[in-house]
């Protein structure tokens, strides 16, 4: 089926992440002009309202999103005529009845669940007891898929119960930032960098995803889920098999998938004996940011559990048991309300075995590959610094490549408008795949376990700081240091 025959179904139209992510994705690919003008978009949420005042509701949200320089009433004319509002409450089958009439069997249905995990089997239910669903129909997945392993599997199973696994798109959306698809790009088209690329070479890696948002009005949700779940389960953990991943035979999602739960496979267990040295939790407490003072979080206002041991920061050290990474250490941590919004990935090399360069220290060359803010490829390297005067002195020199100022284009375009051209193609290579989730589940329910096994307390940090200092020992008792 070509693309231009698309209706595009976003249960939960109105929740926040639509608003804040998807539909500004959806304007700047038409303002792109990427979108087919036959692609239709049905907007689904709870409230009894007209499609006129669905996207009343939207304008200023999406002409914020969207910049003075692209917006314009022509943009938005042309995008309200793609859309049309539908009033379903989602676990009532009888009103999936106004859907099924909207939608035409000579064209692929793709339904985004933009809803909590526990809907996603009735919304199913419901799609295929009202006619909605058909051999062709796609399903798009947000995270968390599952709580546990044993829960993403049932996710999993209901989910394919109704949908052809080649049509269901699980997404992280750090799959589709540009930074994140460069980095194959630069371990596989790149010899000098694919042939350094092992245990010989590298010293350490360091995955940092740090975060300045705290978690004000989602403590119900969050205090059930913590740091571990929300984020390291799958954003770091994509991260981490995309750095560590054998060469796919192709660039096919089913070659590349394969690949990255060999990479899961791998993961050294982290149980009741090592968790204690391997991981460190941590909670925010009061702090400042930027000269506002921020609130810790058991004095949230939402705040009902007053004695929780939840983490809002989570470090783990992690060892990958393979040919390829044997001995090396992968340093993951992510948390809330840190000092500065930061993604990278750090690898550091082993230094020379000589120096020859006495009057210098040994500096080992890093290569640094930055998601956000600034998405580009820094190496760190020693050069002689210039001048006659004196022995030859060594200076270190930063390669930096930034993506925006060497595209020559106006922005980097947001991971959603990638994958929604992705969903759109029926292209999957930059998605989920079932057994690679479920598997990354696994891991993380065995190091939950443990912690809670050996009663892992949660360290408090100030907010606005960099966690705490037990985060620091870490990695400091192997003789290296987070990278600042």
């Amino acid at each position: 089926m070509k693309d231009n025959h698309i209706d595009l179904v976003l249960f939960g139209a109105a929740g926040d992440l639509s608003r804040r992510k998807l539909l500004p994705a959806l304007m700047h690919l038409d303002y792109s002009e990427l979108l087919s003008p036959d692609l239709r978009i049905l907007a689904l949420s709870r409230e009894d309202i007209s499609t006129d005042q669905f996207m009343a509701g939207q304008e200023q949200t999406l002409k914020a999103y969207l910049g003075e320089q692209r917006w314009s009433e022509g943009l938005w004319q042309r995008f309200c005529q793609r859309v049309d509002y539908v009033s379903v409450q989602f676990t009532d089958i009888s009103q999936y009845a106004a859907l099924s009439q909207q939608l035409k069997p000579e064209r692929v249905a793709v339904f985004y669940f933009a809803t909590p995990p526990s809907l996603f089997q009735t919304i199913c239910e419901n799609l295929n007891g009202s006619g909605c669903l058909s051999e062709q129909s796609r399903v798009v997945l947000e995270k968390p898929i599952g709580r546990n392993h044993a829960n993403c599997k049932e996710v999993n199973e209901t989910v394919g119960h109704f949908f052809d696994e080649n049509g269901i798109y699980r997404i992280d959306h750090y799959l589709g930032k540009e930074t994140v698809q460069n980095l194959l790009a630069l371990r596989f088209a790149n010899r000098f960098i694919n042939a350094q690329w092992d245990n010989t070479c590298i010293d350490h890696v360091q995955i940092t995803v740090a975060e300045t948002v705290g978690i004000d009005g989602r403590f119900s949700y969050y205090d059930q889920v913590g740091q571990l779940r929300d984020m390291l389960q799958n954003h770091l953990m994509q991260l981490l098999c995309l750095v560590a991943m054998e060469p796919p035979n192709t660039m096919t999602a089913h070659d590349i998938r394969d690949e990255k739960v060999k990479v899961v496979r791998a993961l050294r267990v982290i149980d009741d004996a090592t968790v204690a040295d391997h991981v460190v939790r941590g909670q925010y407490t009061q702090g400042w940011y930027r000269a506002e003072e921020l609130t810790g979080y058991l004095d949230l206002e939402d705040a009902d559990n007053p004695d929780s041991d939840t983490e809002t920061f989570v470090a783990v050290k992690a060892f990958i048991d393979n040919w390829r990474w044997a001995g090396v250490p992968f340093y993951l941590r992510t948390g809330k309300r840190m000092g500065e919004k930061v993604t990278e990935i750090v690898i550091t090399y082993k230094t020379l075995a000589h120096n020859i360069f006495a009057s210098h220290e040994n500096s080992p060359n890093r290569l640094v590959i930055r998601l956000q803010p600034n998405e580009g490829i820094e190496m760190q390297m020693l050069s002689k610094q210039h001048g006659i005067e004196g022995d030859m002195g060594l200076i270190r020199q930063n390669l930096d490549l930034n993506f925006l100022a060497a595209s020559g284009i106006e922005r980097i375009p947001d991971a959603y408008e990638r994958l929604f051209l992705d969903v759109i193609r029926g292209d999957q290579s930059l998605f989920v795949g079932r057994e690679e989730v479920e598997q990354s589940w696994l891991w993380c329910d065995q190091l939950i376990s443990a912690w809670e096994s050996r009663r892992l307390k949660v360290n408090p940090y100030s907010a606005g700081t960099k966690g705490p200092a037990q985060a620091e020992l870490l990695i400091g008792r192997d003789g290296r240091s987070w990278h600042e």
